[in-house]
């Protein structure tokens, strides 16, 4: 009983470490810590739900479910993972892998507790799997379109300046826009906000310089995604 207990706990923490340290090597909100926590946590309480039906329910008649506990951990782990999604200045939502990392933390926890172990273990490999491997082949083997990225330019436009002609120079760097957004600064300036397409082996600040190359255009920002 208590080596099952400790064994459970332990395959637990090491399957919640390895998550952690997947997102820490990331530099991803979740870390070590966190995931370890909610492995063992979420592990525990599957125990504890289970060994309850059979510690206080009557011998040949119970109406106890042993899932009952376990089934509010998904719903509870929810909130966790709400808090690792942020959203941008630029419209961006980011931590949604991280979020779902949460929730397969909590998962491979339930699955240990209830004693799926080799089903606990091959749902973590497929995870790792899944984070490191396939996109790196779907990028390398895929179509072309899937090895672009997106970055978010902001450029100052010097005032009374044809945008238009400003516009096609941008397009006429290699970058394919998908977003604009213009409006006037306080002091009389032009300002671009754009979400444009870049080949993923194209340096940051090589779109940066040729930004600021494009005449009348008095300052430039580039964000990688």
């Amino acid at each position: 009983m208590i080596h099952g207990f400790l064994f459970k706990l332990s395959l637990a923490l090491f399957l919640g470490l390895l998550i952690g340290i997947d997102r820490q090597l990331r530099n991803k909100p979740l870390g070590v810590k966190t995931s370890m926590i909610i492995s063992v946590a979420s592990c525990l309480i599957t125990i504890v739900s289970i060994e309850a039906v059979n510690r206080y329910s009557a011998p040949g008649h119970t109406n106890m479910d042993p899932m009952r506990l376990a089934a509010q951990i998904v719903s509870g782990v929810g909130f966790l993972g709400a808090g690792v999604i942020l959203r941008r200045g630029d419209d961006v939502i980011s931590g949604l892998t991280t979020a779902s990392m949460v929730w397969a933390a909590s998962g491979l926890g339930i699955a240990v507790g209830a004693g799926f172990y080799w089903e606990s273990l091959t749902a973590m490999l497929m995870i790792i799997l899944a984070i490191n491997v396939f996109p790196f082949l779907v990028k390398r083997l895929g179509p072309s379109s899937l090895r672009d990225r997106d970055m978010a330019i902001r450029v100052i436009v010097d005032q009374d300046q044809d945008l238009n002609h400003i516009f096609k120079q941008i397009k006429g760097q290699d970058l394919q826009v998908r977003r604009v957004k213009i409006k006037d600064t306080p002091d009389g300036h032009q300002q671009l906000e754009m979400i444009v397409v870049s080949a993923d082996e194209r340096y940051t600040t090589d779109v940066y310089m040729a930004l600021k190359s494009i005449p009348h255009i008095l300052s430039a920002e580039v964000q990688s995604r």
